[in-house]
């Protein structure tokens, strides 16, 4: 069972919460890639994208490793999975009273008849 109100569920959604972090997530998802290459498509300094990676990396989200001067990011997918089980949690509550809304106004809703042949002529 997912622990609801768990610090690492928190840094997840927190990851997720920016814009520039769910696109280099994106990138990090097709290959490895450092971290100038992280922060090329926006204008934004090196340290800037370092501040986006410490934040994936605190979630658990990117694993870095230094190569000579250069910081390589990988993505680690297996956090995400306990934001994708809270999500489902609300997904069963949402479908379950959409389904219950439905049968309701199909209670309350008259059957519809198809007009009689003669009576659609003017």
């Amino acid at each position: 069972m997912v622990e609801y109100n768990s610090p690492p569920l928190d840094d997840v959604f927190h990851a997720l919460a920016d814009g520039t972090r769910r696109a280099m997530l994106r990138t990090l998802a097709d290959r490895p890639a450092s971290i100038g290459e992280l922060a090329s498509p926006f204008e934004i300094s090196l340290a800037a994208a370092s501040k986006h990676i410490k934040v994936l990396e605190r979630a658990g989200l990117v694993q870095r490793t230094v190569q000579g001067r250069t910081h390589i990011c990988a993505l680690n997918a297996a956090p995400l999975h306990a934001g994708m089980e809270w999500m489902r949690h609300y997904e069963k509550f949402w479908t379950e009273r959409l389904d219950l809304l439905e049968s309701l106004l199909k209670a309350e809703s008259p059957p519809r008849t198809k007009p009689h042949p003669d009576r659609s002529k003017p």
